[in-house]
Order: C-alpha cells, then sequence, then structure tokens
C-alpha cells in the first residue's frame, strides 16, 4: 500500500471541506447565524442533506447550533464558532479565484441576466 506524503491535517481538511456543500454551507454562515429554513432557502440543497452536513460541521467544532425554546415551535439558529470563521478568508480567496478564472456557461450566465 503506497503511503500518501500528504500532511493529515492538510488532508483531512480537505475531505471535510471536499464534502458536497459543505464550503458553501460554511460560506452561507459567513454573513452570521443564520435559522435552518433561512439556510434552507438560500442553498440549492435537501432538508435531509442540510441537516446531516450541519451536524457534521457542529460534530468538527465549525459549526454551532442554538435552541431557543422561549417561542413556539422552538426556534434553532446556526452560526459559525472560531474555528469555521477561520475559513474566512480563505472562502473569500477562492471567491475571488473564481470571479478571475471560472467562465460560466451561456445557459448559467443567461440565468444570472434575467
Amino acid at each position: 500500500m503506497k503511503q500518501s506524503s500528504l500532511c493529515p491535517r492538510f488532508e483531512k481538511g480537505m475531505q471535510l471541506l471536499g464534502k458536497r456543500w459543505t464550503g458553501l454551507i460554511i460560506y452561507q454562515l459567513l454573513s452570521g447565524p443564520q435559522r435552518f429554513c433561512a439556510l434552507e432557502a438560500a442553498l440549492p440543497i435537501s432538508g435531509r442533506l442540510l441537516s446531516e452536513r450541519l451536524k457534521d460541521l457542529e460534530k468538527e467544532g465549525l459549526v454551532h447550533r442554538e435552541v431557543y425554546t422561549d417561542s413556539a415551535p422552538v426556534r434553532v439558529e446556526y452560526s459559525l464558532t472560531q474555528k469555521g470563521l477561520a475559513l474566512g478568508p480563505a472562502l473569500k480567496e477562492i471567491e475571488s479565484w473564481c470571479q478571475t478564472w471560472i467562465e460560466l456557461d451561456d445557459v448559467a450566465q443567461s440565468g444570472e441576466d434575467e
């Protein structure tokens, strides 16, 4: 079996961030705490998968889940922890790179113009 020459921490970080929708969820939460329904409306993702990704991010210490029982129905809000917020500069750099280097096909561009 070939041994990887990658740093194990970098490899684990890329596996975590490489999961589908994870980066977009973190990017969305960079703007501040949000309720589940707001995240679901902002992202083209099913509620089941969003819930699963949020649980993964909470388990990894990137997202904090706050339950407010003083209202009916119970309100749940998600926010980034310090560990999650630390990804902000990296995600902003990726966004900048995308603006410079990623081309959208004609179909995607015509949808944005409407």
